[in-house]
Protein backbone atom coordinates (compact mmCIF):
# COMPACT_ATOMS: atom_id res chain seq x y z
CA UNK A 1 0.00 0.00 0.00
CA UNK A 2 2.60 2.54 0.78
CA UNK A 3 4.68 1.87 -2.67
CA UNK A 4 1.70 2.68 -3.98
CA UNK A 5 0.85 5.88 -2.27
CA UNK A 6 4.05 7.56 -1.80
CA UNK A 7 6.65 7.97 -4.40
CA UNK A 8 10.32 9.01 -3.64
CA UNK A 9 11.55 12.48 -5.44
CA UNK A 10 13.95 13.82 -6.51
CA UNK A 11 14.59 11.07 -8.78
CA UNK A 12 18.11 10.63 -10.72
CA UNK A 13 19.59 9.37 -13.80
CA UNK A 14 22.40 7.22 -14.59
CA UNK A 15 24.83 9.71 -15.42
CA UNK A 16 23.87 12.17 -12.50
CA UNK A 17 24.23 9.26 -10.21
CA UNK A 18 27.76 8.35 -11.90
CA UNK A 19 28.46 11.34 -11.59
CA UNK A 20 28.06 12.49 -7.68
CA UNK A 21 29.70 8.38 -6.53
CA UNK A 22 32.46 8.94 -9.05
CA UNK A 23 31.58 5.35 -10.50
CA UNK A 24 31.44 4.67 -14.34
CA UNK A 25 27.79 4.27 -15.36
CA UNK A 26 28.88 1.10 -17.03
CA UNK A 27 30.22 -0.02 -13.14
CA UNK A 28 26.95 0.71 -11.99
CA UNK A 29 25.23 -1.80 -14.36
CA UNK A 30 27.57 -4.62 -13.47
CA UNK A 31 26.56 -3.88 -9.82
CA UNK A 32 23.07 -3.63 -10.48
CA UNK A 33 23.33 -7.04 -12.53
CA UNK A 34 25.31 -9.12 -10.25
CA UNK A 35 24.44 -7.50 -6.30
CA UNK A 36 21.21 -6.20 -7.28
CA UNK A 37 22.65 -2.40 -6.18
CA UNK A 38 20.85 -0.32 -8.22
CA UNK A 39 18.02 2.06 -9.35
CA UNK A 40 14.74 1.29 -7.40
CA UNK A 41 12.61 2.67 -10.14
CA UNK A 42 12.43 2.59 -14.00
CA UNK A 43 10.58 5.01 -16.23
CA UNK A 44 7.82 4.17 -18.40
CA UNK A 45 10.22 4.02 -21.06
CA UNK A 46 13.03 1.58 -18.80
CA UNK A 47 15.36 4.09 -17.90
CA UNK A 48 16.83 3.33 -14.23
CA UNK A 49 15.34 6.14 -11.83
CA UNK A 50 17.74 6.22 -8.50
CA UNK A 51 16.20 7.69 -5.41
CA UNK A 52 17.88 9.93 -2.93
CA UNK A 53 18.40 6.46 -0.77
CA UNK A 54 19.81 4.62 -3.94
CA UNK A 55 22.27 7.32 -4.71
CA UNK A 56 23.19 7.92 -0.91
CA UNK A 57 24.06 4.09 -0.34
CA UNK A 58 25.94 3.80 -3.97
CA UNK A 59 28.26 6.57 -2.09
CA UNK A 60 28.95 4.64 0.83
CA UNK A 61 29.59 1.69 -1.48
CA UNK A 62 31.78 3.46 -3.37
CA UNK A 63 33.81 5.01 -0.03
CA UNK A 64 34.57 1.74 1.01
CA UNK A 65 35.59 -0.09 -2.32
CA UNK A 66 37.66 3.16 -2.59
CA UNK A 67 39.78 2.35 0.08
CA UNK A 68 40.27 -0.91 -0.53
CA UNK A 69 36.90 -2.94 0.65
CA UNK A 70 35.34 -5.84 -1.76
CA UNK A 71 32.49 -5.08 -3.57
CA UNK A 72 31.28 -8.62 -2.89
CA UNK A 73 32.14 -8.55 0.61
CA UNK A 74 29.74 -5.28 1.01
CA UNK A 75 27.07 -5.31 -1.16
CA UNK A 76 24.60 -6.89 0.51
CA UNK A 77 25.20 -4.98 3.67
CA UNK A 78 22.62 -2.49 5.23
CA UNK A 79 23.22 1.13 5.16
CA UNK A 80 23.70 1.27 9.06
CA UNK A 81 27.09 -1.26 8.60
CA UNK A 82 27.97 0.78 5.36
CA UNK A 83 27.77 4.15 7.21
CA UNK A 84 30.29 2.28 10.57
CA UNK A 85 32.15 1.02 7.91
CA UNK A 86 32.88 4.34 6.24
CA UNK A 87 33.32 6.11 9.90
CA UNK A 88 36.13 3.37 10.33
CA UNK A 89 38.47 3.99 6.99
CA UNK A 90 40.49 6.85 7.12
CA UNK A 91 39.22 7.50 3.29
CA UNK A 92 36.27 10.34 2.69
CA UNK A 93 33.99 9.53 -0.01
CA UNK A 94 34.63 10.84 -3.57
CA UNK A 95 30.85 12.71 -3.25
CA UNK A 96 30.08 13.83 0.38
CA UNK A 97 27.14 11.92 1.83
CA UNK A 98 24.91 13.75 2.96
CA UNK A 99 22.27 13.74 5.29
CA UNK A 100 19.10 15.92 4.06
CA UNK A 101 15.67 16.59 5.63
CA UNK A 102 12.94 14.19 5.37
CA UNK A 103 10.28 16.21 3.81
CA UNK A 104 6.73 13.87 2.83
CA UNK A 105 4.44 16.19 0.31
CA UNK A 106 0.89 15.61 0.36
CA UNK A 107 -1.89 16.38 -2.15
CA UNK A 108 -2.04 15.87 -5.57
CA UNK A 109 -1.64 19.55 -7.18
CA UNK A 110 1.01 20.07 -5.06
CA UNK A 111 3.21 16.68 -6.14
CA UNK A 112 1.69 17.66 -9.54
CA UNK A 113 3.27 21.22 -9.59
CA UNK A 114 6.56 19.67 -7.87
CA UNK A 115 6.98 17.01 -10.78
CA UNK A 116 7.36 20.37 -13.06
CA UNK A 117 9.50 22.17 -10.38
CA UNK A 118 11.87 19.74 -9.36
CA UNK A 119 14.66 21.52 -8.90
CA UNK A 120 12.72 22.61 -5.95
CA UNK A 121 13.48 19.33 -3.99
CA UNK A 122 17.21 18.81 -4.75
CA UNK A 123 18.13 19.77 -1.22
CA UNK A 124 15.91 17.47 0.66
CA UNK A 125 14.74 13.78 0.45
CA UNK A 126 11.49 14.06 -0.61
CA UNK A 127 8.09 11.54 -0.43
CA UNK A 128 5.00 12.35 -2.23
CA UNK A 129 1.81 10.89 -2.16
CA UNK A 130 -0.32 12.70 -4.63
CA UNK A 131 -3.81 12.05 -3.05
CA UNK A 132 -6.00 13.94 -1.36
CA UNK A 133 -5.78 14.35 1.88
CA UNK A 134 -9.06 13.10 3.23
CA UNK A 135 -9.27 10.15 0.64
CA UNK A 136 -5.07 9.54 2.61
CA UNK A 137 -4.90 5.90 3.81
CA UNK A 138 -2.84 6.69 6.99
CA UNK A 139 -1.50 2.72 7.18
CA UNK A 140 0.54 3.83 4.02
CA UNK A 141 2.24 6.22 6.18
CA UNK A 142 3.63 3.79 8.90
CA UNK A 143 7.48 3.07 9.99
CA UNK A 144 8.74 6.14 7.83
CA UNK A 145 10.84 7.16 10.50
CA UNK A 146 12.29 10.91 10.93
CA UNK A 147 10.53 13.48 9.42
CA UNK A 148 11.03 17.07 9.12
CA UNK A 149 8.77 18.40 7.41
CA UNK A 150 4.84 17.66 6.67
CA UNK A 151 3.93 19.80 3.03
CA UNK A 152 -0.04 19.36 2.91
CA UNK A 153 -1.79 20.82 0.25
CA UNK A 154 -5.35 21.57 0.77
CA UNK A 155 -8.11 23.85 -1.13
CA UNK A 156 -10.32 23.76 1.51
CA UNK A 157 -10.40 23.06 4.76
CA UNK A 158 -13.34 21.36 7.31
CA UNK A 159 -13.51 18.96 10.21
CA UNK A 160 -13.18 15.74 8.02
CA UNK A 161 -10.02 17.05 6.40
CA UNK A 162 -8.35 18.95 9.57
CA UNK A 163 -8.93 15.67 11.69
CA UNK A 164 -7.03 13.65 8.99
CA UNK A 165 -4.34 16.16 9.20
CA UNK A 166 -3.74 15.75 12.77
CA UNK A 167 -4.00 12.07 12.79
CA UNK A 168 -1.59 12.20 10.30
CA UNK A 169 0.78 14.48 12.15
CA UNK A 170 0.35 12.67 15.15
CA UNK A 171 1.57 9.54 13.73
CA UNK A 172 4.49 10.70 11.66
CA UNK A 173 5.55 13.87 14.04
CA UNK A 174 6.81 15.97 12.19
CA UNK A 175 9.78 18.57 13.05
CA UNK A 176 7.08 20.87 11.52
CA UNK A 177 4.08 21.02 9.12
CA UNK A 178 3.57 23.25 6.36
CA UNK A 179 -0.19 23.36 4.43
CA UNK A 180 -0.54 25.26 0.88
CA UNK A 181 -4.33 26.33 0.81
CA UNK A 182 -6.19 28.52 -1.83
CA UNK A 183 -9.13 30.68 -0.47
CA UNK A 184 -9.25 28.80 3.23
CA UNK A 185 -11.13 30.76 5.35
CA UNK A 186 -10.07 33.06 8.27
CA UNK A 187 -11.11 30.68 11.05
CA UNK A 188 -9.47 27.73 9.46
CA UNK A 189 -6.22 30.11 8.98
CA UNK A 190 -6.71 31.20 12.90
CA UNK A 191 -7.04 27.55 14.10
CA UNK A 192 -4.21 25.77 12.05
CA UNK A 193 -2.07 28.23 13.37
CA UNK A 194 -3.01 27.72 16.66
CA UNK A 195 -1.61 24.61 16.41
CA UNK A 196 1.65 26.06 15.59
CA UNK A 197 1.21 24.95 11.29
CA UNK A 198 2.52 27.15 9.09
CA UNK A 199 -0.01 27.94 5.69
CA UNK A 200 0.98 29.61 2.70
CA UNK A 201 -0.92 29.99 -1.00
CA UNK A 202 -1.52 27.61 -3.85
CA UNK A 203 0.40 27.78 -5.71
CA UNK A 204 3.58 28.32 -3.68
CA UNK A 205 6.03 31.42 -4.17
CA UNK A 206 9.52 28.98 -4.99
CA UNK A 207 11.26 31.42 -2.98
CA UNK A 208 9.48 31.33 0.74
CA UNK A 209 9.04 27.29 -0.41
CA UNK A 210 13.01 27.07 -0.45
CA UNK A 211 13.07 29.17 3.05
CA UNK A 212 10.97 26.62 4.55
CA UNK A 213 12.69 23.46 3.01
CA UNK A 214 15.88 25.38 3.85
CA UNK A 215 14.30 26.15 7.66
CA UNK A 216 14.21 21.86 7.29
CA UNK A 217 17.35 21.58 6.52
CA UNK A 218 19.10 24.35 9.13
CA UNK A 219 16.55 22.17 11.98
CA UNK A 220 18.09 18.65 10.88
CA UNK A 221 21.65 20.48 11.01
CA UNK A 222 21.46 22.13 14.52
CA UNK A 223 20.06 18.78 15.94
CA UNK A 224 22.98 16.84 14.26
CA UNK A 225 25.21 19.04 15.93
CA UNK A 226 26.56 21.18 12.90
CA UNK A 227 26.73 24.86 13.32
CA UNK A 228 28.78 26.39 10.27
CA UNK A 229 26.24 27.69 7.82
CA UNK A 230 28.57 26.86 5.11
CA UNK A 231 27.63 22.93 5.66
CA UNK A 232 23.56 24.04 5.58
CA UNK A 233 23.29 25.44 2.21
CA UNK A 234 25.46 24.98 -0.90
CA UNK A 235 26.84 27.63 -2.10
CA UNK A 236 27.44 29.53 -5.32
CA UNK A 237 30.39 28.49 -6.53
CA UNK A 238 32.59 31.97 -7.34
CA UNK A 239 33.00 32.96 -11.08
CA UNK A 240 35.85 35.32 -9.92
CA UNK A 241 39.01 35.81 -8.28
CA UNK A 242 39.70 38.79 -6.13
CA UNK A 243 42.30 39.53 -8.67
CA UNK A 244 40.30 39.45 -11.41
CA UNK A 245 37.98 41.56 -9.83
CA UNK A 246 40.56 44.11 -9.20
CA UNK A 247 41.39 44.10 -13.28
CA UNK A 248 37.91 44.12 -14.13
CA UNK A 249 37.91 47.95 -11.80
CA UNK A 250 40.39 49.24 -13.64
CA UNK A 251 38.62 48.71 -17.04
CA UNK A 252 37.90 51.26 -19.18
CA UNK A 253 35.20 51.21 -21.34
CA UNK A 254 33.50 53.09 -24.65
CA UNK A 255 30.38 53.66 -22.31
CA UNK A 256 29.83 56.63 -19.95
CA UNK A 257 29.36 54.54 -17.19
CA UNK A 258 31.14 52.71 -14.08
CA UNK A 259 29.40 49.63 -14.10
CA UNK A 260 33.01 47.31 -13.85
CA UNK A 261 33.90 49.33 -11.39
CA UNK A 262 30.62 49.49 -9.14
CA UNK A 263 30.02 45.79 -10.11
CA UNK A 264 33.42 44.57 -9.13
CA UNK A 265 33.50 46.45 -5.47
CA UNK A 266 29.76 44.76 -4.91
CA UNK A 267 30.64 41.48 -5.65
CA UNK A 268 33.67 41.40 -3.35
CA UNK A 269 31.75 42.96 -0.18
CA UNK A 270 29.08 40.61 -0.79
CA UNK A 271 31.60 37.60 -1.00
CA UNK A 272 32.65 39.29 2.51
CA UNK A 273 29.68 39.61 3.94
CA UNK A 274 28.62 35.54 2.60
CA UNK A 275 32.24 34.47 4.60
CA UNK A 276 31.15 36.43 7.26
CA UNK A 277 27.30 35.01 7.41
CA UNK A 278 29.16 31.14 6.70
CA UNK A 279 30.37 31.66 10.10
CA UNK A 280 27.80 33.61 12.44
CA UNK A 281 27.03 31.33 15.82
CA UNK A 282 24.57 29.12 15.89
CA UNK A 283 22.84 28.46 19.06
CA UNK A 284 19.56 26.97 18.31
CA UNK A 285 17.57 25.98 15.24
CA UNK A 286 15.97 29.50 14.71
CA UNK A 287 18.89 31.75 14.40
CA UNK A 288 20.23 28.52 12.28
CA UNK A 289 16.79 28.92 9.66
CA UNK A 290 17.16 32.18 9.32
CA UNK A 291 20.56 32.89 9.07
CA UNK A 292 21.38 29.61 6.59
CA UNK A 293 18.44 31.84 4.42
CA UNK A 294 21.03 34.73 4.52
CA UNK A 295 23.77 32.83 3.39
CA UNK A 296 22.50 31.60 0.73
CA UNK A 297 20.48 34.75 -0.39
CA UNK A 298 23.71 36.45 -0.54
CA UNK A 299 25.57 33.45 -1.91
CA UNK A 300 22.92 34.20 -4.78
CA UNK A 301 23.10 37.66 -5.01
CA UNK A 302 26.67 37.61 -5.31
CA UNK A 303 26.72 34.99 -8.35
CA UNK A 304 24.22 37.11 -10.21
CA UNK A 305 26.29 39.93 -10.10
CA UNK A 306 28.78 37.86 -11.31
CA UNK A 307 27.20 36.67 -14.44
CA UNK A 308 26.17 40.82 -14.34
CA UNK A 309 29.93 41.20 -14.86
CA UNK A 310 30.65 38.59 -17.09
CA UNK A 311 28.12 40.47 -19.65
CA UNK A 312 30.33 43.91 -18.85
CA UNK A 313 33.54 42.14 -19.58
CA UNK A 314 32.06 40.22 -22.91
CA UNK A 315 30.74 43.93 -24.32
CA UNK A 316 34.57 45.18 -23.54
CA UNK A 317 36.49 42.40 -25.48
CA UNK A 318 34.16 42.50 -28.10
CA UNK A 319 35.16 46.51 -28.19
CA UNK A 320 38.39 45.68 -27.87
CA UNK A 321 38.25 43.27 -31.30
CA UNK A 322 36.59 46.22 -32.90
CA UNK A 323 38.41 49.24 -32.28
CA UNK A 324 41.20 48.35 -34.68
CA UNK A 325 39.05 47.97 -37.84
CA UNK A 326 37.07 50.94 -36.97
CA UNK A 327 40.78 52.57 -36.81
CA UNK A 328 42.19 51.28 -40.32
CA UNK A 329 37.99 52.30 -41.91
Amino acid sequence: MAEQQLQSRPLYGIGTVARLTGLKPDTLRVWERRYDLGASHKSDTGRRQYTQADLEHLQLVSALVSSGARIGEIASSERKTLERLVEACTVSPRAPVATKPHVIFVGEAICNWLDEHQGCLSGVSAQLAATRLEELDLEAFNDLGNVDLLVVGCDRMGSNQFRQLSELRQMLEPASTLVLQAGMSDNWLEELAGEGIATMAFPPDRAELAFHLTRSSAERATRDGINSLAELVTARPRLHSESQLAKAMKLQTELACECPQHLSSLISQLAEFEAYSAECSVDNWRDAAVHSCIYAYTSQARWLMEKALDLVLQSHEEDELQRPALKSA
